[in-house]
């Protein structure tokens, strides 16, 4: 299971085929005059398409993509694509402690790289360089380069996935693991699946009970409540990839202003723009992420974690000390810290009010300082 250096190569037909199905993109009129209220606003698409089009310059991301120590190695018979960064050397530091850091949906490695730079080299942001960490940044089965395995994709499956990755692949006998969403979920299963190996897991969105038992408290009835009112607005895309993601992805993958749609009504509904998607995410940023998933047809399985969710099994109690930094997501508003605690050693919690469901690019410097405070005491596990 030897790594082996990766560079992302599309070629110029993909381009040119990309830029064609973009000039002849048709947009339906908005279903309500509230800009963003149905979905994505196809003002706002059209805009970006053409920005798509006329300004934005893949090969030039490409080549900044390319400069990143990017690898694949074969894990279970299926290639893994992923991202290696050395901590920079620290005069008189020890052994730098390896961290994995896992995205979720609709998100990329290209989520984590503020992160991975500020946590693989803080000298370079003003920080301790005896912090620097061995920094670990897959792309999760099913996601863009990393192929998905044979066995249904269970949070559990990936776990085991990642874990070999960090142990069977680069050598590491203990790391850390931090996440959020799926990646988030996949980290919760490394923690309870390798205690020996997982010395701490850092979370943005905290592990979730799988049983009640005492009864809910009433703080914790409330945000159950509030969480079952919010679903009945924003559940509509997990529901139909649920259970009919081969209808929707022939849509998507047809189309790449469709694709936008689809995944850029999540950054903003999800992130903490307050309702401004650009105040967080620059378009070059965005089309990146986007682009990624349209050369590598993706986006299909990208959502098998979802179909796939009825064979996940309940995870047992994380035992590892857990941290949480807990995202400014509406869904999240009122997440009692005792729901934490039911099923996880939950160590530290905080919750600074800023940084939504991408909270590596939106707030990567903050989210820098609570990593490196929580895994300090840890490196010595």
């Amino acid at each position: 299971m030897a790594a082996v250096d990766f560079r992302i190569e599309v070629p110029d037909a993909v381009l040119a085929d990309l830029h064609s199905r973009l000039a002849r993109s048709r947009f339906s009129p908005p279903s309500d005059e509230r800009e963003w209220q149905a979905g994505t606003d196809p003002d706002y698409l059209r805009d970006l398409v053409t920005y798509w089009v006329d300004r934005y310059d893949w090969r030039q991301r490409e080549g900044e993509l390319n400069a990143l120590p990017q690898h694949t190695a074969e894990v279970g018979g299926h290639r893994l694509h992923f991202l290696h960064f050395h901590a920079a050397p620290a005069e008189g530091a020890e052994r730098p402690l390896a961290l994995i850091l896992s995205h979720g949906w609709p998100s990329s490695f290209v989520e984590m790289l503020p992160l991975a730079a500020r946590l693989a080299d803080p000298a370079r942001y003003g920080a301790d360089p005896v912090d620097a960490f061995d920094v670990v940044v897959p792309s999760l089965p099913g996601f863009l380069y990393s192929e998905l395995p044979d066995e249904p994709l269970t949070r559990a499956a990936m776990a085991r996935i990642l874990h070999a990755l960090m142990t069977d692949v680069l050598g590491y006998r203990g790391y850390g693991a931090f996440g959020g969403d799926i990646g988030g979920a996949v980290s919760g299963w490394m923690a309870a699946l390798y205690p020996d190996e997982v010395v701490g897991l850092h979370l943005i969105h905290p592990p979730f009970p799988d049983d009640f038992d005492p009864p809910p408290s009433p703080a914790e009835e409330a945000f159950l409540e509030a969480e079952r009112a919010y679903d009945e607005t924003d559940g509509g895309y997990s529901a139909i990839m649920g259970t009919r993601p081969d209808t929707i992805a022939a849509a998507l993958i047809d189309s790449p202003a469709g694709l936008a749609a689809w995944i850029i009504d999540k950054y903003r509904d999800w992130s903490d723009c307050h309702g401004d998607l650009e105040s967080r995410f620059d378009r070059d940023t965005l089309l990146t992420i986007v682009t990624l998933y349209w050369v590598t047809g993706s986006i299909a399985s990208s959502f098998r974690q979802y179909y796939d969710w009825s064979h996940n099994r309940p995870r047992p109690v994380i035992s590892v000390p857990t941290a949480v930094t807990l995202s400014a997501e509406p869904v999240f508003s009122g997440y009692p810290r005792e729901l934490a605690e039911r099923c996880a050693n939950l160590q530290h919690w905080s919750a600074p009010g800023r940084g939504g469901h991408f909270m590596p690019l939106e707030e990567p410097e903050l989210l820098a300082t609570e990593l490196r405070s929580f895994f300090r005491p840890l490196r010595h596990s």
